[in-house]
């Protein structure tokens, strides 16, 4: 009789750890949690990590991430206001903000990220069709000096790719709450062109490179016209210059040495013009030529004094 009644109370000790266990549960950092009673959520969402207390056996927790999670698109080839298509590769971040609402509306993250993909590759679609090309391609803080566009492409670029990426987390976000859900943003991995888009867009590459080298060549060619007209007056200048310096060195030595000449002429006549004489003489004169000099000439004159 007393092994029968220890073992019902070990029992009904055994039973009550087992259920007292079962009315604690442990919330750890970075999750939150949903009661459930009967699958009906009963109060608030638990988002303080530590111990809590539910019914036992009567209440479910359901556990949920309080993180920042991951949606990634599949790439999608999309059609743009100027009928052009591109591929895009579109990823976003998102965390449950309403793990109650979530519960009801999604139940799970496989579920959420089914719906991440209809709410943002629907809005991806709806504005891309609604841009053209160079939008989705340039930056928002795109400069003139960057542009390889037409100069009518520039004008008419209005958001560029960053404010678009922000348009379509804003439409985004006012449709996410309903299911618990808040996208913290949506972002632009790649925009890459088709194939025979990017054909179209290299041959205008190359034709707008070709362009800008040309214009380059034509204001270097313009420099360097500038440069040697510059050139070419300065060193007109300076010749002009040198003529007029040397003319006036070659005045003042002529006067010089005519005045060098007046003086030694002053000083012994006969002399000076012996002297002259014979300088006619030496340029009229060769080496082959036999010269006769009858005796009233003045050179045989200066010779007869010469003895």
């Amino acid at each position: 009789m007393n092994k029968i009644i220890r073992t019902v109370l070990i029992i009904i000790v055994i039973a009550l750890i087992v259920t007292v266990a079962n009315g604690f549960y442990v919330l750890e950092e970075g999750r939150q949690a949903v009661i459930t009673q009967f699958g009906r959520p009963v109060g608030q969402p638990v988002t303080d990590a530590g111990l809590h207390f539910k019914l036992p056996y009567i209440q479910e927790v359901t556990y949920f991430e309080k993180k920042i999670l991951i949606w990634d698109g599949d790439p999608n080839q999309i059609p743009t206001n100027d009928k052009t298509f591109v591929y895009l590769d579109v990823t976003a971040r998102w965390r449950i903000a309403d793990a109650l609402v979530f519960l009801q509306a999604v139940n799970n993250e496989i579920r959420a990220q089914t719906i991440l993909d209809d709410i943002i590759d629907g809005t991806v679609r709806d504005l891309v069709n609604k841009n053209d090309l160079v939008e989705l391609i340039r930056s928002s803080d795109f400069s003139p000096e960057t542009m390889t566009n037409s100069a009518v492409e520039i004008e008419n670029l209005r958001y560029g790719r960053d404010k678009i990426s922000a348009m379509i987390h804003e439409t985004a976000s006012n449709i996410t709450p309903q299911y618990g859900i808040e996208l913290v943003d949506v972002l632009f991995k790649r925009v890459n062109y088709i194939d025979t888009v990017r054909l179209r867009v290299y041959d205008r590459m190359i034709s707008e490179r070709k362009r800008i080298a040309a214009e380059k060549r034509s204001m270097g060619e313009g420099q360097k016209a500038e440069i040697m007209g510059k050139v070419e007056r300065e060193l007109k200048e300076i010749i002009s210059g040198a003529n007029r310096e040397a003319a006036e060195i070659k005045g003042k030595a002529d006067a010089e040495a005519a005045k060098i000449y007046a003086d030694a002429f002053n000083k012994d006549p006969e002399f000076y013009s012996f002297i002259k004489s014979l300088e006619s003489y030496k340029e009229a004169v060769g080496q082959n030529t036999n010269l006769v000099i009858s005796s009233d000439s003045e050179y045989y004159k200066f010779l007869q004094k010469l003895k």
